[in-house]
């Protein structure tokens, strides 16, 4: 098959790298397009991954800025379709979806956040798409009957045990392992579903360096700009390697969704403090069934602390997470095997999937 993925964002290489590894191994032509984000273009230089970004320069964050990215994506996407003729488009945006209808190429489009999360994504790119691939905690509004429902997590294609083991030895480049450390995340938080969303502030991200301080080190890891007293803090790292050294932290903060899930999969006691707190299906499953996030609105600045105290506090608090990773692994698929079997047999696959979605649990 001649498969092409587009990439937009750095979770996007994680969710796909194992599969677009086992697509080449099975001999499959593969072609990855990507545009600039944050450290996207590190893993795959990293990864050695050949692929072509298609907006070196990225766009800017203003209405007319992401409209006008959108556009120039589009184009660009549809020369290389026109050039190249994929029987299968594949990716987690929009773009694949619009230039694949126009086509006449089956696309699939891979997302975890729920419609009204995410609204203009899906009214842009749902429609479009041939069917839409997504965890079975993910509500997609009326588009539910092209929706294929897997149980599992993005997250679970790369950070499932079956593709991913945590090394002390690659975080001990990076950290000091030999005491209790922390992993704060800050996220730029200006994509176009953050729109009058807040996380974690210059005065809050300071007070909580102030309870941290006397119970390990710090770690920061950014994609917005860092205020000055804070680049003492910094992570220097290859993008490739930050999920060993989350393994072995003590205590995940942050405002990132992605990196939310990323530290819940692991097993890792995580805090999440933004204006998403309890409304996504896949974090809402995390916390309320599986007890390995928590979340918490920018509005009870009070309850961020009392809760990190707590965790800070609690002697357990490592080893009852790594027990609640065991139960949720336990319900949960190989994403990464699931995914390469849908592909490869697609749309058989659908088929398959819609009169027995037990089938799914072969991939463990």
């Amino acid at each position: 098959m001649k498969i092409l993925i587009y990439l937009g964002h750095p979770a996007h290489f994680h969710l796909f790298k194992n599969v677009i590894l086992e697509l080449n191994d099975n001999h499959h032509e593969v072609t990855i397009l990507i545009k600039k984000k944050d450290v996207l273009e590190d893993l795959l230089k990293n990864s050695k991954f050949p692929y072509i970004n298609i907006q070196p320069k990225g766009r800017k964050d203003s209405k007319f800025g992401i409209a006008w990215g959108l556009c120039q994506r589009d184009f660009k996407i549809l020369w290389h379709t026109i050039k190249n003729r994929p029987h299968l488009m594949l990716g987690t945006s929009t773009e694949i979806a619009q230039i694949g209808r126009l086509m006449n190429i089956s696309s699939i489009i891979l997302n975890e956040d729920d419609y009204d999360i995410v609204p203009l994504f899906s009214n842009m790119g749902y429609p479009f798409a041939s069917h839409i691939l997504s965890p079975s905690k993910c509500n997609n509004g009326k588009w539910e009957n092209k929706s294929i429902k897997y149980n599992g997590f993005h997250k679970l294609a790369y950070l499932h045990p079956n593709r991913f083991l945590p090394s002390k030895d690659v975080a001990a480049k990076y950290v000091d392992t030999s005491r209790p450390y922390f992993l704060l995340r800050f996220a730029k938080l200006t994509a176009h579903h953050d729109k009058g969303k807040t996380g974690i502030t210059e005065s809050i991200a300071q007070e909580l360096i102030n309870i941290l301080l006397p119970f390990g080190n710090i770690y920061i890891s950014s994609e917005r700009a860092l205020e000055k007293q804070f680049e003492k803090y910094r992570l220097q790292i290859d993008p490739v390697d930050i999920h060993h050294v989350m393994s072995f932290c003590h205590l995940y903060i942050g405002d990132s969704q992605s990196m939310a899930v990323e530290a819940a999969v692991l097993g890792v006691p995580g805090i999440r403090f933004n204006d998403f707190a309890g409304k996504i299906g896949v974090l809402e499953e995390l916390e309320s069934k599986y007890q390995l996030t928590k979340g918490i609105p920018t509005n009870r600045t009070e309850l961020l602390f009392d809760t990190v105290k707590d965790f800070l506090n609690n002697p357990q608090i490592k080893e009852a997470f790594v027990e609640r990773r065991k139960k949720m692994l336990s319900d949960k698929i190989d994403v990464s095997g699931f995914l390469l079997w849908f592909i490869e047999n697609y749309p058989s696959s659908v088929k398959i999937m819609k009169e027995n979605p037990d089938y799914q649990y072969q991939f463990r």
